[in-house]
Protein backbone atom coordinates (compact mmCIF):
# COMPACT_ATOMS: atom_id res chain seq x y z
CA UNK A 1 0.00 0.00 0.00
CA UNK A 2 1.40 3.37 -1.00
CA UNK A 3 0.72 6.32 1.28
CA UNK A 4 2.26 8.66 -1.31
CA UNK A 5 4.37 8.02 -4.38
CA UNK A 6 7.48 7.60 -2.20
CA UNK A 7 6.03 6.38 1.13
CA UNK A 8 5.12 2.70 1.27
CA UNK A 9 3.20 0.92 4.05
CA UNK A 10 5.04 -2.23 5.20
CA UNK A 11 3.17 -3.04 8.43
CA UNK A 12 1.31 -6.19 9.46
CA UNK A 13 -2.04 -7.29 10.89
CA UNK A 14 -2.25 -9.39 14.06
CA UNK A 15 -5.33 -11.59 14.52
CA UNK A 16 -3.65 -13.89 17.05
CA UNK A 17 -3.66 -11.38 19.91
CA UNK A 18 -6.41 -11.53 22.55
CA UNK A 19 -5.29 -8.75 24.91
CA UNK A 20 -3.28 -5.73 23.79
CA UNK A 21 -0.76 -4.65 26.44
CA UNK A 22 -2.08 -7.51 28.56
CA UNK A 23 -5.41 -5.80 29.32
CA UNK A 24 -7.31 -4.39 26.32
CA UNK A 25 -9.66 -6.77 24.53
CA UNK A 26 -9.04 -6.59 20.76
CA UNK A 27 -11.69 -8.75 19.05
CA UNK A 28 -10.77 -7.29 15.67
CA UNK A 29 -7.04 -7.74 16.12
CA UNK A 30 -4.29 -5.15 15.97
CA UNK A 31 -2.21 -3.44 13.30
CA UNK A 32 1.50 -2.82 13.80
CA UNK A 33 2.36 -0.10 11.32
CA UNK A 34 5.69 0.54 9.68
CA UNK A 35 6.52 2.63 6.63
CA UNK A 36 9.46 3.20 4.33
CA UNK A 37 10.36 6.40 2.50
CA UNK A 38 12.08 5.72 -0.83
CA UNK A 39 14.42 8.53 -1.86
CA UNK A 40 18.11 9.00 -2.64
CA UNK A 41 18.49 7.63 0.86
CA UNK A 42 15.90 5.27 2.33
CA UNK A 43 14.36 5.60 5.78
CA UNK A 44 12.30 2.91 7.48
CA UNK A 45 9.85 4.17 10.08
CA UNK A 46 9.72 1.81 13.07
CA UNK A 47 9.53 -1.97 13.34
CA UNK A 48 6.70 -4.37 14.30
CA UNK A 49 5.87 -6.88 17.02
CA UNK A 50 8.36 -9.74 17.41
CA UNK A 51 6.17 -12.55 16.04
CA UNK A 52 5.77 -10.77 12.71
CA UNK A 53 9.43 -10.05 11.99
CA UNK A 54 9.70 -12.29 8.95
CA UNK A 55 6.54 -10.88 7.39
CA UNK A 56 7.70 -7.32 8.05
CA UNK A 57 11.17 -7.90 6.59
CA UNK A 58 9.52 -9.52 3.57
CA UNK A 59 7.29 -6.49 3.08
CA UNK A 60 10.33 -4.24 3.41
CA UNK A 61 12.38 -6.23 0.88
CA UNK A 62 9.54 -6.03 -1.63
CA UNK A 63 9.27 -2.26 -1.17
CA UNK A 64 13.05 -1.82 -1.47
CA UNK A 65 13.23 -3.75 -4.75
CA UNK A 66 16.87 -4.70 -4.29
CA UNK A 67 18.07 -1.56 -2.53
CA UNK A 68 19.27 -1.36 1.07
CA UNK A 69 17.84 1.04 3.67
CA UNK A 70 20.04 3.77 5.09
CA UNK A 71 18.12 4.60 8.26
CA UNK A 72 15.73 3.04 10.74
CA UNK A 73 13.84 5.82 12.49
CA UNK A 74 12.70 4.58 15.91
CA UNK A 75 9.95 6.86 17.17
CA UNK A 76 8.83 4.64 20.05
CA UNK A 77 10.67 1.71 21.64
CA UNK A 78 7.71 -0.18 23.07
CA UNK A 79 8.25 -3.80 21.94
CA UNK A 80 5.29 -3.85 19.54
CA UNK A 81 7.31 -1.30 17.51
CA UNK A 82 10.92 -2.16 18.31
CA UNK A 83 11.14 -5.94 18.78
CA UNK A 84 12.67 -6.56 15.34
CA UNK A 85 15.34 -3.87 15.47
CA UNK A 86 18.11 -6.43 16.09
CA UNK A 87 17.00 -8.52 13.09
CA UNK A 88 16.85 -5.40 10.95
CA UNK A 89 20.33 -4.26 11.96
CA UNK A 90 21.73 -7.75 11.34
CA UNK A 91 20.08 -7.90 7.91
CA UNK A 92 21.25 -4.41 6.92
CA UNK A 93 24.73 -3.88 8.44
CA UNK A 94 25.20 -0.48 6.76
CA UNK A 95 21.99 0.99 8.25
CA UNK A 96 21.92 3.59 11.01
CA UNK A 97 19.31 3.98 13.75
CA UNK A 98 17.85 7.45 14.21
CA UNK A 99 16.13 8.16 17.53
CA UNK A 100 16.12 10.22 20.72
CA UNK A 101 18.79 9.92 23.41
CA UNK A 102 16.26 8.46 25.83
CA UNK A 103 15.26 5.86 23.26
CA UNK A 104 18.80 4.53 22.97
CA UNK A 105 18.97 4.12 26.76
CA UNK A 106 15.73 2.15 26.66
CA UNK A 107 16.84 0.04 23.70
CA UNK A 108 19.88 -0.98 25.71
CA UNK A 109 17.63 -2.00 28.60
CA UNK A 110 15.34 -4.01 26.31
CA UNK A 111 17.80 -5.61 23.90
CA UNK A 112 21.24 -5.18 25.41
CA UNK A 113 22.48 -2.83 22.68
CA UNK A 114 22.49 0.94 22.23
CA UNK A 115 24.12 0.87 18.76
CA UNK A 116 26.67 3.48 19.79
CA UNK A 117 28.59 3.04 16.52
CA UNK A 118 25.49 2.98 14.28
CA UNK A 119 23.24 5.72 15.52
CA UNK A 120 22.17 9.32 15.10
CA UNK A 121 20.67 10.99 18.16
CA UNK A 122 18.06 13.60 17.27
CA UNK A 123 16.06 16.08 19.28
CA UNK A 124 13.33 18.68 18.83
CA UNK A 125 13.59 20.61 15.58
CA UNK A 126 16.50 18.69 14.07
CA UNK A 127 16.31 17.45 10.48
CA UNK A 128 17.46 14.51 8.37
CA UNK A 129 17.63 14.93 4.59
CA UNK A 130 16.97 11.87 2.42
CA UNK A 131 17.14 13.72 -0.90
CA UNK A 132 13.82 15.23 -1.92
CA UNK A 133 12.36 14.38 1.47
CA UNK A 134 13.46 16.15 4.63
CA UNK A 135 12.42 14.66 7.96
CA UNK A 136 11.82 17.07 10.83
CA UNK A 137 11.71 15.63 14.35
CA UNK A 138 9.19 16.62 17.01
CA UNK A 139 9.78 15.68 20.64
CA UNK A 140 6.66 14.04 22.09
CA UNK A 141 7.61 12.91 25.61
CA UNK A 142 4.91 10.97 27.48
CA UNK A 143 2.75 10.47 24.40
CA UNK A 144 2.80 7.97 25.86
CA UNK A 145 6.41 6.98 26.80
CA UNK A 146 9.22 9.42 27.66
CA UNK A 147 11.43 8.71 24.63
CA UNK A 148 8.84 9.33 21.91
CA UNK A 149 9.56 11.43 18.85
CA UNK A 150 7.25 12.16 15.94
CA UNK A 151 8.49 12.80 12.42
CA UNK A 152 7.22 15.25 9.80
CA UNK A 153 8.05 14.70 6.15
CA UNK A 154 8.17 18.24 4.80
CA UNK A 155 8.01 17.14 1.15
CA UNK A 156 4.86 15.00 1.24
CA UNK A 157 3.52 16.85 4.29
CA UNK A 158 3.02 13.60 6.19
CA UNK A 159 3.10 13.37 9.99
CA UNK A 160 4.39 10.08 11.41
CA UNK A 161 2.63 10.35 14.76
CA UNK A 162 3.98 7.38 16.78
CA UNK A 163 1.17 5.99 18.97
CA UNK A 164 -0.94 9.15 18.74
CA UNK A 165 -3.99 8.90 16.45
CA UNK A 166 -3.85 5.12 16.73
CA UNK A 167 -6.72 2.71 17.36
CA UNK A 168 -7.42 -0.90 18.20
CA UNK A 169 -8.24 -3.22 15.29
CA UNK A 170 -6.39 -4.69 12.32
CA UNK A 171 -6.45 -2.86 9.00
CA UNK A 172 -8.32 -5.63 7.18
CA UNK A 173 -11.41 -5.05 9.37
CA UNK A 174 -13.91 -2.34 8.49
CA UNK A 175 -15.10 -0.54 11.63
CA UNK A 176 -15.84 2.94 12.94
CA UNK A 177 -12.60 4.80 13.69
CA UNK A 178 -13.76 6.95 16.60
CA UNK A 179 -15.10 4.16 18.83
CA UNK A 180 -11.89 2.13 18.94
CA UNK A 181 -9.63 5.19 18.71
CA UNK A 182 -11.38 6.68 21.76
CA UNK A 183 -11.04 3.47 23.77
CA UNK A 184 -7.40 3.31 22.68
CA UNK A 185 -6.69 6.96 23.52
CA UNK A 186 -8.13 6.95 27.04
CA UNK A 187 -6.54 3.59 27.81
CA UNK A 188 -3.10 4.40 26.38
CA UNK A 189 -2.74 8.20 26.51
CA UNK A 190 -5.59 9.39 28.75
CA UNK A 191 -3.37 10.23 31.70
CA UNK A 192 -1.18 12.49 29.58
CA UNK A 193 -3.59 15.14 28.34
CA UNK A 194 -1.19 18.01 28.97
CA UNK A 195 1.59 16.33 27.01
CA UNK A 196 -0.76 15.48 24.13
CA UNK A 197 -1.95 19.11 24.05
CA UNK A 198 1.68 20.28 23.90
CA UNK A 199 2.30 18.13 20.84
CA UNK A 200 -0.97 19.20 19.20
CA UNK A 201 0.16 22.81 19.60
CA UNK A 202 3.40 21.97 17.80
CA UNK A 203 1.79 20.15 14.89
CA UNK A 204 -0.94 22.79 14.46
CA UNK A 205 1.65 24.97 12.74
CA UNK A 206 2.35 22.28 10.12
CA UNK A 207 0.60 21.71 6.82
CA UNK A 208 -0.47 18.08 7.03
CA UNK A 209 -1.87 15.98 4.17
CA UNK A 210 -1.81 12.65 6.02
CA UNK A 211 -1.19 11.22 9.49
CA UNK A 212 0.59 7.86 9.71
CA UNK A 213 0.15 6.34 13.19
CA UNK A 214 1.76 3.18 14.55
CA UNK A 215 -1.65 1.53 14.93
CA UNK A 216 -4.78 1.91 12.84
CA UNK A 217 -5.36 3.36 9.39
CA UNK A 218 -3.51 6.16 7.64
CA UNK A 219 -5.63 9.30 8.04
CA UNK A 220 -5.61 11.26 4.80
CA UNK A 221 -8.95 13.08 4.74
CA UNK A 222 -11.11 15.07 7.20
CA UNK A 223 -8.02 15.74 9.29
CA UNK A 224 -9.77 18.57 11.15
CA UNK A 225 -12.18 15.94 12.51
CA UNK A 226 -9.38 13.77 13.94
CA UNK A 227 -7.38 16.72 15.24
CA UNK A 228 -10.53 18.15 16.81
CA UNK A 229 -11.35 14.92 18.62
CA UNK A 230 -7.80 14.69 19.94
CA UNK A 231 -7.98 18.28 21.15
CA UNK A 232 -11.21 17.51 23.03
CA UNK A 233 -9.83 14.31 24.53
CA UNK A 234 -6.52 15.86 25.55
CA UNK A 235 -8.24 18.80 27.26
CA UNK A 236 -10.69 16.47 29.08
CA UNK A 237 -13.56 18.21 27.33
CA UNK A 238 -17.03 16.73 26.84
CA UNK A 239 -17.34 15.06 23.44
CA UNK A 240 -21.02 14.04 23.40
CA UNK A 241 -24.19 15.07 25.21
CA UNK A 242 -25.60 12.38 27.45
CA UNK A 243 -25.24 10.44 30.68
CA UNK A 244 -23.07 7.42 31.41
CA UNK A 245 -24.23 5.04 34.15
CA UNK A 246 -21.78 2.51 35.60
CA UNK A 247 -23.21 0.00 38.06
CA UNK A 248 -22.70 -3.18 40.07
CA UNK A 249 -25.60 -5.39 41.11
CA UNK A 250 -25.78 -8.66 43.05
CA UNK A 251 -29.39 -9.92 43.01
CA UNK A 252 -30.85 -7.60 40.39
CA UNK A 253 -32.43 -4.92 42.58
CA UNK A 254 -29.68 -2.39 41.86
CA UNK A 255 -29.87 -3.21 38.15
CA UNK A 256 -33.62 -2.56 38.27
CA UNK A 257 -32.93 0.85 39.83
CA UNK A 258 -30.46 1.66 37.05
CA UNK A 259 -32.98 0.67 34.40
CA UNK A 260 -35.57 2.93 36.03
CA UNK A 261 -33.14 5.87 36.07
CA UNK A 262 -32.21 5.30 32.41
CA UNK A 263 -35.89 5.21 31.43
CA UNK A 264 -36.60 8.41 33.38
CA UNK A 265 -33.72 10.17 31.65
CA UNK A 266 -34.72 9.08 28.16
CA UNK A 267 -38.39 9.92 28.74
CA UNK A 268 -37.32 13.40 29.87
CA UNK A 269 -35.38 13.99 26.66
CA UNK A 270 -31.81 13.00 27.52
CA UNK A 271 -30.09 12.58 24.13
CA UNK A 272 -28.10 9.48 25.13
CA UNK A 273 -27.88 7.15 28.11
CA UNK A 274 -25.10 4.56 28.17
CA UNK A 275 -25.33 1.83 30.81
CA UNK A 276 -22.38 -0.38 31.80
CA UNK A 277 -22.46 -3.45 34.02
CA UNK A 278 -18.99 -3.25 35.53
CA UNK A 279 -18.94 -6.95 36.41
CA UNK A 280 -19.69 -8.11 32.86
CA UNK A 281 -18.85 -5.40 30.35
CA UNK A 282 -15.42 -4.36 29.12
CA UNK A 283 -13.78 -2.09 31.70
CA UNK A 284 -11.98 -0.11 29.00
CA UNK A 285 -15.34 0.61 27.35
CA UNK A 286 -16.66 1.86 30.69
CA UNK A 287 -13.66 4.20 31.04
CA UNK A 288 -14.15 5.42 27.47
CA UNK A 289 -17.82 6.26 28.10
CA UNK A 290 -17.00 8.04 31.36
CA UNK A 291 -14.67 10.36 29.44
CA UNK A 292 -17.00 10.77 26.45
CA UNK A 293 -19.97 12.20 28.35
CA UNK A 294 -20.13 15.09 30.75
CA UNK A 295 -22.22 13.35 33.41
CA UNK A 296 -21.52 10.05 35.15
CA UNK A 297 -23.72 8.14 37.60
CA UNK A 298 -21.99 5.65 39.90
CA UNK A 299 -24.26 2.92 41.23
CA UNK A 300 -23.10 0.23 43.64
CA UNK A 301 -24.31 -2.23 46.20
CA UNK A 302 -22.66 -2.08 49.61
CA UNK A 303 -20.07 -4.82 50.03
CA UNK A 304 -18.04 -5.38 53.20
CA UNK A 305 -19.06 -1.89 54.37
CA UNK A 306 -17.55 -0.51 51.14
CA UNK A 307 -18.40 -0.30 47.45
CA UNK A 308 -18.57 -3.41 45.27
CA UNK A 309 -15.09 -4.56 44.07
CA UNK A 310 -15.74 -3.87 40.38
CA UNK A 311 -16.76 -0.31 41.21
CA UNK A 312 -13.56 0.15 43.18
CA UNK A 313 -11.56 -1.07 40.17
CA UNK A 314 -13.46 1.28 37.86
CA UNK A 315 -12.75 4.30 40.06
CA UNK A 316 -9.09 3.33 40.25
CA UNK A 317 -9.00 3.28 36.44
CA UNK A 318 -10.56 6.74 36.29
CA UNK A 319 -8.08 8.13 38.79
CA UNK A 320 -5.15 6.48 37.01
CA UNK A 321 -6.21 8.15 33.75
CA UNK A 322 -6.68 11.64 35.27
CA UNK A 323 -10.48 11.71 35.02
CA UNK A 324 -11.64 15.28 35.58
CA UNK A 325 -14.04 18.13 34.78
CA UNK A 326 -17.25 16.09 35.02
CA UNK A 327 -20.49 15.93 37.00
CA UNK A 328 -20.98 12.78 39.09
CA UNK A 329 -24.06 11.46 40.89
CA UNK A 330 -24.40 8.48 43.19
CA UNK A 331 -26.83 5.64 43.89
CA UNK A 332 -26.28 2.99 46.53
CA UNK A 333 -27.98 -0.14 47.78
CA UNK A 334 -27.53 -1.76 51.18
CA UNK A 335 -29.98 -4.07 52.88
CA UNK A 336 -29.12 -3.07 56.46
CA UNK A 337 -26.24 -0.52 56.36
CA UNK A 338 -25.89 1.33 53.03
CA UNK A 339 -22.32 2.59 52.77
CA UNK A 340 -21.35 2.43 49.09
CA UNK A 341 -22.09 6.11 48.37
CA UNK A 342 -19.86 7.31 51.18
CA UNK A 343 -17.04 5.08 49.90
CA UNK A 344 -17.49 6.19 46.28
CA UNK A 345 -17.54 9.86 47.22
CA UNK A 346 -14.32 9.45 49.19
CA UNK A 347 -12.64 8.14 46.04
CA UNK A 348 -14.14 10.83 43.80
CA UNK A 349 -13.00 13.66 46.10
CA UNK A 350 -9.42 13.12 44.91
CA UNK A 351 -10.37 13.81 41.28
CA UNK A 352 -9.93 17.23 39.72
CA UNK A 353 -12.81 19.50 38.71
CA UNK A 354 -15.64 17.19 39.78
CA UNK A 355 -19.12 18.48 40.66
CA UNK A 356 -20.94 15.99 42.91
CA UNK A 357 -24.68 16.15 42.36
CA UNK A 358 -27.57 15.76 44.77
CA UNK A 359 -29.62 13.85 45.64
CA UNK A 360 -27.77 10.66 46.47
CA UNK A 361 -30.23 7.79 45.99
CA UNK A 362 -30.29 5.18 48.75
CA UNK A 363 -32.08 1.85 48.30
CA UNK A 364 -32.47 -0.67 51.10
CA UNK A 365 -32.86 -3.95 49.29
CA UNK A 366 -35.63 -3.74 46.68
CA UNK A 367 -37.11 -0.60 45.16
CA UNK A 368 -40.00 0.98 47.03
CA UNK A 369 -42.04 4.17 46.66
CA UNK A 370 -39.43 6.24 48.47
CA UNK A 371 -36.45 5.06 46.40
CA UNK A 372 -38.43 5.40 43.16
CA UNK A 373 -39.20 9.00 44.11
CA UNK A 374 -35.50 9.61 44.82
CA UNK A 375 -34.62 8.28 41.36
CA UNK A 376 -37.12 10.65 39.72
CA UNK A 377 -35.56 13.56 41.59
CA UNK A 378 -32.08 12.45 40.55
CA UNK A 379 -33.15 12.28 36.90
CA UNK A 380 -34.32 15.90 37.13
CA UNK A 381 -31.01 16.97 38.67
CA UNK A 382 -29.04 15.20 35.97
CA UNK A 383 -30.88 17.05 33.23
CA UNK A 384 -30.79 20.46 34.95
Amino acid sequence: MNVTEDIVYIGVNDHELDLFEGQYDVPNGMAYNSYTIIDAKIAVMDSVEERFGSEWLGNLAEALDGRAPDYLVVQHVEPDHSANITRFMDNYPSATIVSSAKAFDMLNNLYGADYADRRIVVKEGEELTLGTHTLKFIAAPMVHWPEVIMTYDAYDKVLFSADAFGKFGALDVDEDWACEARRYYFGICGKFGKQVTNVLNKVSALEINAICPLHGPVLDSDLDYYLGLYSTWASYGVESEGVAIAYCSVYGHTKEAVELLAAELLNAGCPKVVVTDLARDDMAEAVEDAFRYGTLVLVSTTYNADMFPFMKTFLEHLADHAYQNRRIAFMENGSWAPNAARAMKAKVESLKGIEMLDPTVTIKGALDDDSRAQIKELAKALLA
